[in-house]
């Protein structure tokens, strides 16, 4: 300012849109951060004012005005201090919805400040605040059709099965020039972590270890998150993880404005595995077990049998040092219901749930009953399977056409977007029911045989099969026969037991067999009840008293043995269930079920 004494204060600001014209100095908004210094610095020259401050939002939209902290911080600047000028370049640097121009006008005048453009003659001159007007409303136009093209760009690049926003841990976003020299933005193989992140989704799919245990285990093998300019290269976190495991574009999905796309990328993880880790994860989460260190496979599964609370696990240490653990109830701990049922050891609650295995079992005529009805079905479905499958190839090629079409009208604006969202959800759901029968169909019919056989031998003695059990497969176990386990506790003699309901459909199949422990009841009072009745003599079959067996570790049926039977009955809709009358009738009645 040669010659011109300074005796007025200014402030500038300054923007870019992107953090990446922030760092590489582009021109897409006309005039990188220097440049627009530099005009700065001249107009205020020009003004015979002296720059006391300057405020840079590097790589924050325009749109919004709250969100721009450098912003912010210049109008509680003015507030504070004596302030002439405030110099931007544009107007469109200062905001780009006319709501916040006005807001953000109205601030500077109310501090006295006069705001200042070196691109656009605004005053305060009537023909100046119509100039301003005019600019202000340009950019607010320019900002919305701009976002409106770009959403347009990015929804037909996600029809195409393109990668629309920046790629997840295990890929990355590169720039490949074709043949006619153009630049198009896609993603590769990240061979730095992909194959840590499609161990991951294995790892977890075996079922035996928790999201902290993985995290561990990920971060042991070196695997870290991408480094950006803001931040460095860092361990993930659970949370992170999560959302890792739960992210459709590993099995080869593009999800965008609730559309889903089939996309060009390779995926990391096949779609069964995939939707097998979903299943465990959606498992913990129904059952309550979310992944904590004090982790438990009766977590979720267990009741207080006084006030129908949820039993939680708890660690407590002696003075000794040794360490064991409680389950307590969850209505007293949290002052919610008035239970006075006190602290029980884990280990207990868990052998007598492991004793109440032993009710489920099934004896060698109905376990042989069972397995010929079911390979009679097979023979059935085997004769089927030709035509079934003919019909089901055929439907699947018209739901992929009916896909098709919905994309199309959906293109051309011809239905919105929610109706697209659950049409595609409803096509999804058919497909992928189709492709499970498919599977049925095109199964080795003599594997399932070996596997029908193999299970329904495990229903023999499933007390044995959960005690060898792991402790994540004891937690499917119970939650597979199960919908809650409570544990009842006698007022006088503080004996503990257990009472379940069942989860279909072992609640029809299981109601008619009598548990354990009441067998263990009924042999005690043995000596107190009276001789059977003679053949042909008058027979009362009110109540439990009358059941019989020989075995006092596994079951009998309420009703006896053959000489005492009565029709089964289903209490639902009082008929007869005829798959259970079939096998019983297949197979004679033994002592031990």
């Amino acid at each position: 300012m040669s010659g011109v004494t300074a005796s007025k204060t200014a402030i500038t600001y300054l923007r870019v849109s992107t953090v990446d014209q922030a760092t590489r100095g582009g021109r897409e908004e006309g005039f990188s951060i220097p440049a627009q210094r530099e005009a700065n610095t001249r107009k205020a020259e020009s003004l015979g004012a002296i720059i006391i401050e300057e405020f840079v939002d590097a790589g924050e939209s325009g749109t919004s005005a709250v969100k721009r902290p450098e912003l912010q911080r210049m109008l509680a600047y003015v507030r504070e201090h004596q302030v002439d000028y405030c110099i931007v370049h544009k107007l469109d640097r200062l905001a780009r919805s006319r709501a916040d121009d006005v807001s953000i006008h109205f601030a500077l005048k109310q501090a006295g400040v006069t705001l200042v453009s070196t691109s656009e003659n605004i005053d305060e001159t009537p023909s100046g605040m119509l100039m301003h007007g005019i600019m202000s409303s340009i950019a607010e136009f320019y900002s919305r059709n701009l976002a409106n093209e770009v959403t347009k760009g990015m929804v037909q690049k996600a029809s195409t099965g393109g990668t629309v926003s920046r790629a997840p841990l295990g890929y990355k976003n590169i720039h490949v020039t074709d043949e006619l020299g153009r630049i198009n933005r896609t993603v590769e193989i990240d061979v730095s972590r992909a194959h840590l992140v499609t161990w991951a989704f294995y790892r977890y799919s075996e079922g035996d270890v928790t999201l902290r245990g993985l995290l561990d285990e990920l971060t042991a093998r070196g695997l870290r998150t991408r480094p950006t300019p803001k931040w460095p290269s860092r361990p993930l976190t659970v949370t992170v993880l999560h959302k890792l495991l739960r992210n459709p574009y590993y099995k080869g999905e593009i999800h965008y404005r609730s559309v889903i796309y089939p996309g060009l990328h390779e995926p990391l993880v096949d779609p069964d595995t995939w939707q097998q880790v979903q299943d465990l994860l959606s498992a913990h989460a129904t059952a309550g077990t979310h992944q904590r260190t004090n982790n438990h496979y009766l977590r979720g599964s267990v009741y207080c049998g006084s006030c129908g609370s949820r039993l939680m696990v708890t660690k407590a240490r002696n003075r000794w040092g040794t360490e064991y653990r409680n389950l307590i109830c969850s209505g007293r701990a949290r002052k919610i219901t008035d239970c006075q049922r006190q602290a029980m050891a884990a280990e207990l609650i868990e052998e007598l749930i492991e004793d109440e295995y032993r009710s489920i079992a099934l004896s060698p005529e109905l376990r042989d009953s069972i397995e010929e009805l079911v390979l009679e079905d097979f023979d059935h479905l085997r004769d089927a399977s030709a035509e079934e499958r003919k019909q089901m190839e055929a439907q699947r090629i018209e739901l992929a056409a009916q896909r098709q079409k919905l994309l199309d009208a959906h293109y051309a604006g011809a239905i919105p977007v929610d109706l697209l969202k659950s049409e595609q959800e409803r096509i999804a759901t058919q497909l992928h029911r189709i492709q499970e029968q498919l599977t049925v169909v095109d199964a080795d019919f003599e594997q399932a045989r070996s596997v029908l056989a193999d299970t329904l031998d495990l229903t023999r003695d499933c007390h044995s099969a959960y005690l060898e059990a792991s402790d994540n497969t004891r937690r499917l176990f119970n939650q597979a026969f199960f919908a809650k386990i409570y544990i009842d506790e006698d007022d006088e003699t503080r004996e503990r037991s257990v009472r379940v309901d069942y989860n279909e459909p072992f609640d029809h199949l299981l109601s008619r067999l009598v548990p354990a422990r009441v067998h263990h009841e009924l042999e005690a009072k043995k000596t107190a009840r009276p001789a059977l009745p003679e053949s042909g003599s008058e027979v009362d079959t009110g109540g439990t008293a009358k059941v019989q067996g020989s075995h006092t570790d596994t079951l009998v049926e309420l009703e006896g043995h053959n000489k005492y039977q009565v029709p089964v009955v289903d209490p639902a809709n009082s008929q007869p269930d005829p798959i259970w009358n079939r096998a019983r009738s297949n197979a004679p009645m033994a002592a031990e079920i």
